[in-house]
């Protein structure tokens, strides 16, 4: 059976971290539940990481980032910097493989279309497999790319999107918490922008996002 390259947000739920990511699954879990309840949650669409894989696995990229990687000290910031600059030159020279790009557009038709628009404004956001874990929570490592219009600007934040699993801090976080670099995968959720004048939302965490603990 051919693993998805895409899901929608509807058919996600919070025991799919390994799939979509763990914002992407807790994106998942509130929309299919709020929803059910008569709630409006924001719509959207996932990659999966399958996706991030089969990427990795187009013109040796992976091979390329392993060889590029292989001994870097992140103590050293003129290195670091230099290997992080080339890391995501080398995600963003690198095509998408056909399914990828077509997976990707088909998902985003569609969610304009359940939008009541013909083309919508989204915003494309970073999904670690490795995220919000109580030793690490990976908050602000990889980027969201906001007010994305159109199939070319889509997929365009898309390269953008996997290329910041590579920024300097993210190379440097995951060394330093001893993740080896190709066990964490990328998923990149997409939803449509909402207007935060109308909107009523919020974040609330209970524990400290940096230190675990549940009291200060």
């Amino acid at each position: 059976m051919t693993k998805p390259l895409v899901l929608d947000l509807s058919e996600v739920s919070a025991d799919d971290v390994a799939i979509v990511g763990g914002k992407c699954a807790s994106l998942g879990e509130l929309f299919r539940e709020l929803t059910a309840q008569g709630v409006k949650a924001v719509d959207g669409f996932s990659t999966t990481s399958d996706a991030y894989h089969l990427l990795l696995e187009t013109g040796g990229l992976k091979k390329n980032l392993q060889k590029l990687l292989k001994g870097l000290d992140v103590e050293n910031l003129d290195e670091l910097a230099r290997v992080g600059s080339e890391a995501r030159a080398l995600m963003l020279e690198t095509p998408f493989p056909k399914e990828i790009e077509t997976a990707i557009l088909k998902a985003y038709r569609s969610l304009c279309v359940r939008t009541g628009k013909k083309t919508c404004e989204v915003a494309v956001r970073s999904s670690a497999t490795a995220e919000d874990l109580p030793d690490a929570s990976f908050a602000g490592q990889q980027d969201t790319i906001l007010n994305v219009l159109g199939d070319a600007r889509l997929i365009e934040a898309c390269h953008q999107c996997y290329a910041s699993l590579w920024t300097d801090r993210a190379i440097s976080y995951r060394t330093a918490r001893g993740f080896d670099h190709f066990d964490v995968a990328l998923s990149i959720g997409v939803q449509p922008m909402v207007r935060s004048d109308i909107a009523c939302s919020g974040v609330m965490f209970t524990l400290d996002t940096e230190s675990g603990f549940r009291e200060a």
